[in-house]
């Protein structure tokens, strides 16, 4: 038994019965057995599924596409959004105010006078 995901306990054996069951890319993989799914996202186990794939289906490894990443979700402290909200506001308040004021460039010229 092959350990090919330490995170997650996935063995190579399960990959392989996810590929027989129909899985053709990683992110198949990924859904099935949960490979790449734990704390490290894939970074250690990544290329293992993807040499396995390319093995299995007897495909070249610049065929296998690279799995989907999205960033781990975290907590974020309502204090943070606010401060993020504030400065935004405070930035288009600013902006509207510049352009509500009149620019002296853009003055037109007094009629009748010329220079």
């Amino acid at each position: 038994m092959k350990i090919v995901c330490r995170c997650q306990d996935v063995t190579e054996e399960e990959v392989v019965a996810a590929i027989r069951q129909g899985a053709t890319t990683i992110d198949e993989i990924k859904r099935l057995v949960r490979a790449g799914m734990g704390p490290c996202q894939g970074r250690t186990c990544r290329r293992l599924v993807s040499q396995i794939i390319s093995r299995e289906l007897k495909k070249p490894m610049a065929e296998i596409y690279p799995p989907t990443f999205r960033p781990p979700n975290r907590p974020v402290p309502f204090a943070l959004v606010m401060a993020e909200y504030e400065r935004q506001a405070a930035e288009d308040r600013k902006k509207a105010e510049k352009s509500a004021r009149p620019d002296k460039a853009a003055k037109p010229a007094k009629e009748g006078k010329h220079p």
